[in-house]
């Protein structure tokens, strides 16, 4: 009887510990909207709309936070939002006294939409990180909403984030004149995006070079660059393109080495030119 009563208490017990480590493994329900900057037609806003399944008293919010002009940001893409015939998007503006303001999280929360602005991303990361709003986003991504962001808002979605600064040539540049190592500068983003860095306002800016860059001292990132007017939407593994231009992909890099003053070689990465309604799999 002992024996029996044991056993059924280490199976209960083994049940209750995979049930708890799956639960912590399956992925948000929330989906990622990710901008590389510049415009947004209207048919680009109602697609992010529509994915977010808003009807009836369902709303939206933009976090200005990364802007040196919160107001002026936010009422960019309120305006935009507006010309797509969308009007429930309202601004919840954070202050480091406010990170744990109830009615503030609640309404992020809540919201069916969460927008994420332009401007300087390591601005907005250095206000959030570890705070209750950052778990908010967090819980909200877990719980099915939908995480949308624009340039610097697209920058923070993922895990390895670059913030655009350099740490050789410490001139900031929108590309980089160069690829090699230890010169560019990372730090921990949103986390929303894993196994992937995120370049944006990327054709427009000649950004290949600093995201290679970012791809070779990551490996086993993807790199994806997104241009302006262009946005990938992001559901479990897969991603698509969404809007005006193109999106690019760099993985898989083999055979990485490093020549005089760090810089870098490397064969056989694969490359990716990816078109509005193409799919393709986050790093694959």
């Amino acid at each position: 009887m002992f024996n029996k009563f044991f056993c059924l208490i280490w199976l209960s017990l083994a049940m209750f510990i995979s049930s708890d480590l799956f639960s912590q493994a399956i992925p948000g329900k929330g989906k990622l909207f990710i901008i590389g900057g510049g415009w947004k037609p209207p048919a680009m806003i109602n697609r992010m709309v529509m994915e977010a399944g808003m009807s009836g008293n369902d709303y939206a919010v933009v976090l200005p936070m990364a802007s040196e002009v919160p107001v002026e940001s936010a009422k960019e893409i309120k305006d935009q939002f507006h010309d797509a015939g969308q009007e429930r998007l309202y601004t919840v503006m954070f202050t480091q006294e406010q990170l744990t303001d109830k009615v503030k999280l609640d309404s992020v929360r809540n919201a069916k939409l969460i927008f994420i602005s332009g401007g300087d991303q390591s601005k907005f990361i250095s206000l959030i990180q570890g705070s209750p709003l950052m778990s908010t986003i967090h819980e909200a991504y877990r719980k099915g909403t939908l995480i949308a962001g624009t340039s610097a808002g697209a920058a923070m979605m993922s895990e390895i984030m670059i913030t655009g600064n350099q740490l050789k040539d410490t001139t900031y540049r929108a590309t980089f004149r160069t690829v090699e190592a230890a010169n560019i500068e990372t730090r921990r983003g949103l986390g929303l995006l894993k196994n992937a860095v995120i370049d944006q306002h990327f054709l427009i800016r000649s950004r290949h070079n600093r995201l290679l860059t970012s791809v070779l001292e990551h490996r086993g990132t993807m790199g994806i660059g997104i241009d302006e007017s262009t946005a990938i939407l992001v559901k479990g593994k897969t991603a698509e393109v969404i809007g005006l231009s193109q999106v690019l992909t760099f993985s898989k890099p083999k055979e990485i080495t490093k020549g005089i003053n760090g810089k870098y070689g490397v064969k056989n990465i694969s490359v990716g030119i990816y078109l509005p309604g193409q799919r393709f799999k986050i790093g694959g």
